[in-house]
């Protein structure tokens, strides 16, 4: 068929189809870079006022099945490290399903959470998703050690 549209369909086929590998790892960077300087910025708040920190687990978040005290420590040491693993690249899988759950966690246990800042969780938590799903792509020290021990 050579209606309009097919004509277009492969023209811009032909011109994008070789740009997507590229333009996929650049995305994937970008996410990974984005997030990670979100999140660890967020781990930096905490550690910057403990004691606030402490209070607000104790007093406004509801993270369930942990202690205040444990919740604070493993929130806060996850927003420091999986963020240096995220923008790295390494183990970026295990990084990206870090985070997810961090953010899913906050979004569960403040209930004062809502509008923009909810939209905010939400919106982390998809591109979160889409590393979890895709990796952190060949621009990271997981695809330079896959190809060194061709794994």
């Amino acid at each position: 068929m050579n209606s309009p549209i097919a004509c277009l369909l492969r023209q811009s086929s032909r011109v994008i189809t070789p740009l997507a590998p590229p333009l996929q790892d650049l995305a994937l960077l970008a996410l990974r870079l984005w997030l990670a300087w979100v999140f660890f910025k967020s781990g930096l708040t905490k550690i910057e006022d403990w004691n606030t920190t402490l209070f607000l687990f104790q007093e406004e978040y509801a993270v369930p099945l942990l202690p205040p005290t444990l919740a604070a420590w493993l929130g806060t040491g996850g927003e420091l490290l999986l963020p240096v693993l995220l923008a790295l690249g390494l183990a970026g899988r295990f990084a990206a399903l870090g985070l997810f759950v961090l953010n899913a966690v906050a979004v569960i246990s403040y209930p004062a959470l809502e509008g923009t800042a909810l939209d905010f969780h939400y919106q982390w938590g998809l591109m979160l998703f889409t590393l979890l799903a895709c990796g952190p792509g060949r621009l990271s020290l997981d695809a330079l050690i896959r190809r060194q021990y061709r794994l």
